[in-house]
């Protein structure tokens, strides 16, 4: 649903990658999704006028961030599909239907990574099984670890923060969203951004 995959901003998505740290850590660490910092966004050619942009408000998962063998890490994300907003009511009512995110049947968007390969200090690829609407195919996300570090505010009590942006590109007729096409591009650009508290 795109002609072009967006560099920077935010199913799809997350997400693991190699941290640029110095110091090894001893093992794996377990992060959590600040909700209220991650966003997933898409966009998609609309009859070659413009792109449409969405995203979903309601998106959580998972880390586990291995330092000192980046290529252990992991990473689960969850997306409920109804919460899609394309800031326009009417269209969104129709991309939770049938004819698209189909939510009644389909109501999560999901990604398990399957591999990390790392790319540079601060880049990785990671590869995944992303389901939509009930089909499953790997995808790969391009990911940039933005920081990990103590969190600056006060009321985080210093807790220790990972920062990511990732990138990815899909068909949506592979799974099974071919409606419009291609009068509605089939490609689709995602983007996320994501904080994650560890645990």
């Amino acid at each position: 649903m795109i002609r072009n995959a967006l560099t920077g901003a935010a199913v799809a998505a997350a997400i693991t990658l190699p941290a640029a740290i110095a110091a090894p850590a001893a093992a794996a660490d377990t992060y959590a999704f600040d909700t209220a910092h991650t966003d997933v966004v898409f966009r998609v050619d609309h009859l070659g006028f413009s792109d449409t942009i969405g995203r979903f408000n309601q998106v959580d998962g998972t880390i586990v961030l291995d330092e000192a063998n980046p290529e252990n890490s992991s990473v689960e994300v969850t997306i409920q599909a109804a919460s899609l907003d394309t800031n326009h009511a009417k269209r969104d009512e129709h991309l939770r239907g049938a004819d698209f995110f189909d939510v009644e049947t389909h109501p999560t968007i999901t990604f398990v990574s399957t591999a990390v390969e790392r790319t540079g200090e601060t880049t990785a690829t990671v590869t995944g099984d992303f389901t939509l609407l009930g089909v499953t195919k790997p995808v790969t996300l391009e990911i940039v670890l933005n920081a990990l570090k103590p969190h600056p505010i006060p009321s985080y009590e210093g807790v220790i923060t990972a920062g990511f942006s990732g990138t990815a590109t899909i068909q949506r007729s592979d799974f099974g969203m071919d409606a419009f096409v291609p009068a509605v591009g089939d490609e689709v650009a995602i983007v996320l951004e994501i904080e994650a508290f560890k645990q």
